[in-house]
């Protein structure tokens, strides 16, 4: 089984805001996204890939204000997203929150970490317009919506329908272009560095650096403004 890092996930208490920070942080405007019907959320997204993470992009998303849902059909959001705390934090500037990872086979990774006792949450079914086309995907989705390990253990996604012959063919990397934004690094620290290096290991996840320490993720970008370090810092 191999899994890579698919993109990064950095919450903002709105789009405007999350365009601002990024203009002011990396000095790139980052390009379009789409919306989320479902959890009533929306993103802005920018290619981040780079030799060693060639699928990477990188994602701001927000609670859409103006998405309406209803009532019967209402879940929590996913990445921890009506989590107060977050959300409070996330007022203050947009974080860095969580990660992705793209796996060929999201239900056998799935099964993998539930054999380590590591529930990831249920494979949901989801999509949106884009330039290219619908694009479909499969994703791990808690019905509580946590992130688990303080964002530190990535989501799984797989792109694409379950029987698509070509599953990469409309992934946002191939529509996104060259922001000037590279990834180079993603760091992860948690006091359970143990159980998560094993969960890495177990669904092929490599090339992150995982300490025992304080809860954090580290991301270094090379950016117009030169290194930039983006961390979650525990939330």
């Amino acid at each position: 089984m191999k899994t890579q890092i698919d993109h990064l996930v950095v919450m903002a208490a709105s789009l405007d805001d999350g365009v601002q920070w990024c203009e002011d942080t990396m000095g790139i405007t980052p390009g379009p996204g789409g919306e989320h019907e479902k959890y009533g959320t929306h993103n802005r997204l920018f290619k981040i890939a780079s030799p060693q993470f060639p699928l990477a992009y990188f994602e701001i998303i927000a609670i859409n204000p103006l998405a309406v849902i209803p009532k019967r059909a209402q879940v929590t959001r996913w990445f921890d997203m009506d989590n107060l705390t977050l959300q409070k934090a996330v007022a203050q500037g947009p974080r860095l929150v969580h990660f992705v990872s793209s796996t060929e086979d999201v239900k056998a990774a799935r099964h993998v970490l539930r054999t380590q006792g590591i529930e990831r949450g249920q494979v949901v079914h989801a999509s949106r317009q884009s330039s290219k086309g619908t694009l479909n995907w499969q994703i791990t989705v808690r019905e509580d919506g946590e992130r688990l390990f303080n964002g530190c253990l990535p989501t799984l996604i797989q792109w694409a329908k379950p029987d698509a012959t070509e599953p990469l063919r409309l992934h946002p990397r191939n529509s996104l272009p060259r922001s000037g934004v590279t990834l180079q690094s993603l760091t992860v620290s948690h006091p359970s560095g143990a159980k998560l290096q094993a969960a890495f290991d177990a669904i092929g996840l490599a090339h992150i650096a995982i300490e025992t320490g304080p809860a954090n993720l580290v991301a270094s970008l090379q950016t117009p403004k030169g290194l930039v370090q983006l961390q979650s810092l525990g939330i």
